[in-house]
């Protein structure tokens, strides 16, 4: 049975978050998001990728055979990844430097390749490219948190190089804590990444485990008030 546009939508941004649930990514995911803006630059980079195999993958479901679907699947994200990589490469040449190899190694991403498999494979054209939207924005905001509360530990600013992606006219949106602040080292580090991953892991767990609790009390007093005696 097909799901509705907003359950797939609740999945991708935080039900099912390919970062902070199923855990898949995580390579990237922890090498590149010692900045806010090298995570949103691959965040979007993926998502894009997402949308355009999410959809391509659907489209040719019916005419792919069970036993080549999988090099079918991996073929097609590898074309959107390499046109997705030459266009970074033109239009933002200085974040593609810095970006570098996590760029192509998009195709390897499970995310990308488990999405394709699990709904893209079984799912109409529209809730395909739905999905690989949501899936894609909830690891971009996922990449950008976590690069986010990096950079700013780690050495004082946020939004540092925000004009590789949006031109010399966004350097004044950067902030900065001044040179006296020296930062946490670590946070910049890949130790860094592995903690504040960790910390955001958490925190979800102890969003839903409120959430339930809350839901569960709300039910529970909802059974217990007596329905109004008929006059």
């Amino acid at each position: 049975m097909s799901m509705s546009y907003p359950e797939i939508v609740k999945n991708g941004l935080w039900n099912n978050n390919q970062a902070l649930v199923a855990l898949l990514g995580l390579c990237p995911l922890l090498a590149v998001s010692n900045t806010l803006i090298n995570g949103l630059g691959l965040g979007l980079a993926t998502t894009v990728v997402l949308i355009l195999s999410n959809g391509t993958i659907s489209f040719i479901r019916n005419w792919v055979r069970q036993e080549v679907r999988l090099p079918v699947f991996v073929l097609v994200i590898a074309s959107f990844v390499t046109a997705v990589e030459l266009v970074m490469n033109a239009w933002f040449h200085d974040l593609h430097k810095i970006l570098g190899i996590f760029i192509p190694l998009i195709v390897t991403n499970c995310t990308i390749v488990g999405r394709a498999e699990a709904f893209a494979s079984r799912n109409p054209v529209p809730q395909s490219m739905v999905d690989g939207l949501s899936m894609g924005m909830g690891f971009t905001l996922v990449l950008m948190t976590l690069g986010g509360l990096r950079e700013f530990i780690g050495q004082g600013t946020i939004l540092s190089g925000i004009h590789l992606m949006f031109g010399e006219a966004a350097r004044g949106l950067s902030f900065s804590m001044g040179e006296d602040y020296h930062g946490l080292i670590l946070a910049i580090l890949p130790p860094g990444a592995f903690f504040g991953l960790g910390l955001l892991i958490a925190l979800k767990h102890l969003i839903d485990k409120r959430s339930a609790q809350r839901a569960t009390a709300t039910e529970t007093q909802t059974t217990a008030t007596p329905a109004p005696a008929e006059g």
